[in-house]
């Protein structure tokens, strides 16, 4: 009988993926990662799972900003919400309104105690008593029929009887008698002791100026600036020195509705009758403001009345309405100029410091109990300009957008922690935080937007979807954000609000069979996975990288299951795969089994 050929049998393999870790836009990344993906999330790892369904507070009209206190709180066009409930009223009751216009523009919300500061506007409320509300700066302008008197006083306005002034003592005076000695360029008011028999000088002298509601909107230890101030040319023209250098950066070292006391000596009491006297209390114009340790700080890059600033401020201890309160004490106000150059690009505060960030550089300021900061300086990656509020604390290490990728930030050099984002360049970047998550909505180059979330503990990336989202607020165990499209205030894990009715899905392979030089076919593939009931998947296949999407099988949702999905065998070098669907699911292994051929 005639003998045939023996054929060998195709060889089998049997891969088995039991482990999904994310997404990976890299050209070769490993089985359990994906190329792309929508709407997935590590919280059930190693599963590969759909994220929560998002809840929809409300839809608002134009959202400002938003940031959680004790409650949440948000700006809606020209409206302050706290609670859900709007408290704009409080302010317009104080003469204050939040500003709509292009220049006040974006809104940035402070928190400081119980206190909730609002920027540019530079209004401020407290949000266990909300009457106690208003602007930051004052200022008062006295009407040029108005009645101004100058006058020395003691520190608490009250008056002095009414001295000598001379270049020589007066002979034969009373205990208590006061002297001005003008003996000397800088005159000085001096007190007799008939006890020791000697004229002891005043160390310092004050001056009260008195004028209908000058000291309204003030309060003691103000740091203000006074213009105005002159004496009449008929006046001598060592009180005119004397009033004129009443001008100029004062501290109120005691106020009433109708006066002021400041340091300054007079010669004799005053009436001015001619010009106008302006007081102010001013808070510097800020790029990025934020607090630490019971003060406001803030920075400025630019041109400030004709002057080139580079500084960083911050309030006087306690107090965010003083930012040039100088007394000589360790609650003072502060400023300093730094000499890096470039716009700030960013402000945070990370473990009790505050930081403050241009693209190249981080300045870190290191807070005295004695009043002398500090600030250092490390040439590094800092914050990419518009994406400042990418910086969020997630665990005690900061993390934010660089021109170039994620870096996280533990106090002592920025690290890259975006490898897994692949070559693309992002841009505009938005981030919050809730347990070990980073949420980071940007846009890539060519204008699409991504929502990525970086599940620090595990060190994975999960892409969820398009959202552009204006801001973030975290509070309690619920993240906020609010959606800039639709103007849309949601919650990311469906905690408040109407839940979505389901969550579509999707997740695509990198290429694979490049491991193998042979070419192959794929047989078929065995999922096993959680599809409940309402719920439903379809998989898909690709060959050579030729666009070509071939649909492999549909499954609709029985519970917990195997689903086997035969393919017709189709020769080739490499393959990708898509699942994608609508509603929850949990898969837990994805088998693939390929028979090989050979290598031409």
């Amino acid at each position: 009988m005639p003998y045939f050929p023996t054929l060998k049998e195709t060889q089998t393999t049997r891969q088995v993926i039991d482990s999904f870790k994310g997404y990976n836009h890299n050209m070769k990344i490993e089985d359990g990662e994906f190329y792309d993906m929508e709407n997935l999330t590590s919280s059930f790892y190693p599963l590969l799972s759909n994220r929560e369904k998002r809840g929809e507070m409300a839809v608002l009209t134009a959202p400002r900003g938003m940031i959680a206190k004790s409650r949440l709180a948000y700006i809606d066009d020209t409206r302050l919400y706290y609670d859900k409930q709007d408290i704009t009223g409080n302010l317009t009751a104080k003469g204050c309104a939040i500003s709509s216009a292009d220049t006040m523009l974006p809104k940035t919300l402070v928190s400081m105690g119980a206190y909730l500061i609002i920027f540019p506007d530079k209004l401020y409320i407290n949000m266990e008593n909300y009457t106690d509300c208003g602007s930051i700066e004052a200022a008062f302008q006295s009407p040029e029929s108005a009645s101004l008197s100058y006058s020395i006083c003691r520190i608490d306005g009250s008056a002095y009887e009414t001295p000598t002034t001379g270049a020589t003592a007066p002979t034969d005076p009373a205990n208590g008698a006061l002297w001005i000695d003008s003996s000397v360029q800088t005159h000085v008011l001096k007190q007799y002791s008939s006890g020791t028999g000697t004229w002891t000088a005043i160390p310092t002298v004050y001056t009260k100026i008195s004028c209908a509601g000058i000291g309204a909107d003030f309060k003691k230890l103000d740091g203000v600036t006074i213009a105005g101030c002159a004496a009449g040319s008929g006046a001598d023209a060592g009180l005119q020195g004397q009033i004129a250098a009443l001008n100029g950066s004062k501290i109120i070292y005691d106020r009433g509705e109708d006066y002021i006391v400041v340091v300054g000596l007079l010669d004799q009491s005053y009436k001015q009758s001619v010009g106008s006297v302006s007081i102010s209390r001013k808070m510097p114009d800020m790029d990025f403001v934020t607090e630490a340790e019971n003060r406001l700080w803030g920075c400025k890059y630019g041109l400030v009345d004709g002057n080139p600033i580079n500084e960083i401020y911050c309030c006087a201890l306690g107090d965010f309405k003083n930012w040039r309160q100088y007394l000589g004490l360790s609650t003072d106000s502060w400023a300093a100029s730094v000499g890096t150059d470039g716009p700030w690009t960013g402000a945070v505060t990370h473990l009790g410091y505050p930081i403050f960030f241009k693209e190249n550089y981080l300045h870190k300021v290191y807070i005295s109990a004695s009043g002398a900061h500090k600030i250092a300086d490390a040439a590094c990656r800092g914050v990419q300009k518009g994406s400042h509020k990418s910086l969020v604390v997630v665990n005690e290490t900061l993390f934010y957008k660089s021109g170039t990728d994620i870096c996280a930030y533990d106090g002592s050099l920025p690290v890259s922690v975006s490898a897994q984002l692949g070559t693309e360049r992002y841009y505009d970047a938005v981030a919050g935080a809730i347990g070990d998550k980073y949420y980071i909505s940007m846009r890539d180059g060519k204008g699409k937007w991504s929502m990525f979330v970086l599940d620090t503990g595990k060190g994975f990336w999960h892409r969820e979807d398009a959202t552009h989202a204006l801001c973030f607020a975290g509070y309690s165990d619920e993240l906020y954000y609010i959606e800039q499209d639709s103007k849309r205030l949601m919650a990311v894990n469906g905690t408040e609000g109407a839940r979505e009715r389901s969550v579509s899905w999707s997740a695509t392979t990198g290429l694979m069979g490049y491991k193998d030089v042979e070419h192959k076919y794929v047989s078929r593939f065995n999922l096993r996975m959680k599809l409940p009931e309402g719920s439903r998947a379809d998989m898909y296949l690709e060959y050579d990288s030729d666009g070509i999407w071939h649909h492999a099988g549909h499954m609709d949702g029985i519970g917990t299951n195997s689903f086997m999905l035969p393919v017709r065998p189709r020769r080739c070098d490499h393959f990708r795969f898509r699942i994608e669907g609508q509603g929850d699911v949990k898969i837990y292994s994805l088998a693939k089994i390929l028979e090989r051929g050979s290598d031409v």
